[in-house]
């Protein structure tokens, strides 16, 4: 039983089922136009690198869009700023399901990166502020719910409607889910008047939208070039994190910049933002092997291969909520080092994997690597978000989004040349087989290189807890002597 400071309210249930409609749409609409990806370049008479760019573009928009959410959020509100992104969303997945040739398609796919940029933090930054950091854990494993369940509803559910209908509507289905959130919106978001705001930080802006969109680009041709010694990746990388870095410097000498890097000098938030970007290199790099494992080994249709990864989602959603409770109650460090030494330990059975290993044992395995991904992620997050300030959530959440895109770019960047070397010259299911093994072996070294920065994390939150503890018998000895005088 939660005591009465800390139970939940209605409202912050209501603003929970907000975000969590509107979370769904963005985070499905990536893992559904994926298994696409192949019908459209057949319906549109396109190569499959000219309509690649229908998922380079949107992860582009998404780059460049997200640093300027917390300034927005501010300046105008976050319940304006989260309708208009659920607007451009919606409105962009109508115009994409109306595309006439690639051209088109692609254009409005960058409209639609740009609300869903959106989406996802100030989402989050509602529900931190409405949760506050005694419910922090409970509240944002609601939201984390629907990126655990994406992998296996995107799949089934976009090969579900290729197979049975045009693909036009796997964006016509975003609308109607996009018009209800927008509704609801309206109707339960409180309205804040905002405060007063600096202006924008323009270079900061520059620098940091130019940068952020470069690096996901260098790191989304690893996987078409199929290594990291290309120009085409190295240039990108290179160019992208020089401006990034620019970005750092400049915003320590600022006295109002665009993210505020002064955030980094506190120690849980630091370490968490740190374990962020390992999390996202270590687990969602990992979950890009097994859908490639279901269909390209074991020959799989799209349908069946969303199915028999729900495990490891169901698992997540599993863990999720229990995840919350205790992150409340203990922190999120001890919850983070658990969650990856246990996807570690579940990522082992993997790197053993065959041709013809039975699908049960390998549903098991999947299981309790969700159960690790959902006591290691959400932990986290809630753990750097309740060591701040309600004034620097807005600032916070673009650079954990950041963060975690960017770490899970470099994971499947990895993975991907780790599978496709090991794919070099194989001709034959069990030398297939062996190389996803081996693939999956390198996705269970990223997750345990993972388990350092939880670690520091945990140290970071028992040392944040004796200083409170000792600030607050100093502030009682020093009221009883006043009392005393």
């Amino acid at each position: 039983m939660d005591s009465a400071p800390n139970k939940i309210t209605a409202h912050v249930w209501r603003v929970s089922l907000v975000v969590v409609i509107g979370s769904i749409m963005s985070i499905l609409d990536t893992t559904i136009v994926n298994v696409a990806l192949a019908t459209l370049s057949r319906e549109l008479r396109a190569s499959i690198s000219e309509i690649q760019w229908v998922v380079t573009g949107y992860m582009l928009a998404l780059a460049a869009v997200i640093p300027v959410t917390g300034w927005a959020a501010r300046r105008f509100g976050a319940k304006q700023v989260y309708i208009l992104s659920l607007v451009l969303f919606t409105a962009g997945s109508a115009l994409c399901g109306l595309a006439t040739d690639t051209t088109q398609l692609i254009i409005f796919r960058v409209l639609q990166g740009v609300g869903g940029g959106m989406i996802l933090p100030v989402g989050q930054l509602m529900m931190a502020e409405a949760a506050g950091p005694e419910r922090m854990g409970r509240v944002m494993s609601i939201v984390a719910v629907p990126a655990m369940l994406a992998p296996i509803l995107g799949p089934t559910l976009g090969g579900l409607i290729v197979q049975n209908a045009s693909w036009r509507w796997i964006f016509y289905v975003n609308v109607p889910i996009g018009v209800i959130a927008v509704i609801a919106a309206l109707r339960v978001l409180p309205t804040v008047k905002p405060g007063p705001v600096a202006r924008l930080d323009t270079r900061g802006l520059l620098l940091m939208a130019t940068g952020l969109p470069l690096i996901t680009y260098g790191l989304a041709e690893v996987g078409v070039t199929g290594g990291f010694s290309s120009a085409k990746v190295i240039i990108p990388c290179v160019v992208g994190v020089t401006l990034v870095a620019l970005f750092v410097l400049h915003a320590l000498r600022v006295p109002n910049p665009l993210l505020d890097m002064r955030l980094y000098r506190r120690p849980t938030f630091s370490s968490a933002s740190f374990a962020m970007f390992c999390l996202g290199a270590a687990l969602f790099g990992g979950m890009i092997l097994l859908p490639l494992y279901w269909q390209g080994v074991r020959f799989e249709s799209v349908v069946h291969t969303g199915l028999l990864t729900a495990p490891q989602g169901l698992g997540a959603a599993f863990a999720m909520p229990i995840a919350g409770k205790l992150t409340d109650r203990f922190g999120g460090g001890p919850l983070a080092v658990l969650g990856v030494t246990l996807c570690t330990v579940a990522t082992i059975p993997f790197g053993l994997i065959g041709a013809h290993t039975p699908i049960a044992s390998l549903a098991v395995a999947m299981f309790f690597r969700g159960i690790g991904i959902g006591f290691a992620f959400m932990p986290t997050m809630a753990a750097a978000f309740a060591s701040l300030e309600r004034s620097e959530l807005s600032s916070a959440t673009p650079q954990l989004n950041v963060l975690q895109r960017v770490g899970g770019s470099i994971g499947t960047a990895v993975l991907a040349v780790v599978l496709q070397r090991g794919l070099t010259g194989v001709h034959t299911l069990s030398g297939a087989a062996h190389a996803y093994g081996t693939a999956f072996w390198a996705s269970a070294i990223l997750s345990a290189l993972a388990i350092f920065p939880c670690v520091i994390l945990l140290r970071a939150e028992r040392t944040a807890r004796r200083s409170k503890r000792a600030q607050a018998q100093s502030s009682s000895e020093t009221l009883t002597e006043a009392i005393a005088a």
